[in-house]
């Protein structure tokens, strides 16, 4: 009998729960105090299953998006309706929750190391290296898909199928196939506000008073026998959206401010 229990990826539960206990408490304010999450559809995620459920969701910052979703996540397995009004739901969070982040990005510095080690699967990115789009595309690491399956059998998986912060990029085949393969339920969530808060990296906070919204909606229906892997791109796209169509209704003043942010994280990328 182990005495020191451990997640299939071998972190120590114990030191994972301080972790998100200290940071969920450290970046609290960031969602309900310096700015506001408005949050809907939080009583989906007590109607889930404790496994093989895959999170889909648009991008906007490295760790910000996904740091919201522990939040909102233990909130609500703990009663709070549409809320993370106090934070209490830290106490006891749910263990099993894991997210695909890219190697490159979990190994730039200490502090990605460390929320590393609170659910990141790290995964090598084939269309993409150093900030920079790869002509040549590597060929997937087994691990990494054999890392996602393991996860999904332990519990519940964010990713952010686009691969990017850019909005209104391509969905990455590759989730396709992992919907295909491991059959999990799969729960889209749209979110915005957080590129307008938050740096590139979600870590410094660059304004205050914006209103983010946490939209989380019903399970996609899939037919894992007969949608093809382009039929399930097309509905995650629809249901992140971030389909093509949806830039017909964006106001033109915020697609030139989104430009603007994408010339500036060229310049930093540079």
């Amino acid at each position: 009998m182990r005495l020191i229990k451990r997640n299939p990826f071998g972190h120590i539960l114990f030191l994972k729960k301080w972790l998100i206990r200290f940071f969920g408490s450290f970046t609290h304010r960031r969602y309900r105090g310096f700015n506001e999450l408005q949050i809907e559809g939080s009583e989906i995620i007590r109607k889930l299953p404790d496994t093989n459920v895959l999170f889909i969701s648009n991008h906007q910052t490295y760790f910000a998006d996904v740091v919201a979703m522990f939040h909102v996540f233990n909130a609500s397995l703990s009663g709070r309706i549409d809320s993370i009004k106090n934070i209490g739901y830290l106490w006891q969070p749910k263990m099993n929750i894991y997210y695909v982040a890219a190697k490159e990005t979990m190994r730039s510095g200490l502090l990605p190391k460390i929320l590393s080690y609170a659910g990141a699967i790290p995964v090598e990115r084939t269309w993409r290296s150093e900030g920079v789009d790869v002509t040549e595309k590597k060929a997937v690491n087994p691990n990494d898909t054999e890392n996602i399956k393991k996860a999904l059998n332990d519990g519940w998986v964010i990713t952010f199928p686009q691969g990017t912060t850019r909005s209104f990029k391509p969905v990455r085949k590759g989730t396709a196939h992992i919907i295909k393969q491991h059959r999990p339920i799969v729960v889209p969530i749209v979110i915005d506000g957080f590129r307008r808060s938050f740096d590139r990296k979600g870590i410094r906070m660059k304004k205050k008073g914006i209103l983010q919204s946490f939209i989380i909606k019903e399970p996609l229906a899939i037919d894992y026998e007969m949608d093809t892997i382009d039929e399930i791109v097309e509905k995650i796209e629809y249901a992140i959206e971030q389909h093509p169509s949806f830039l017909k209704v964006i106001p033109a003043e915020e697609l030139e401010e989104q430009e603007q942010l994408n010339k500036l994280r060229q310049w930093e990328i540079e």
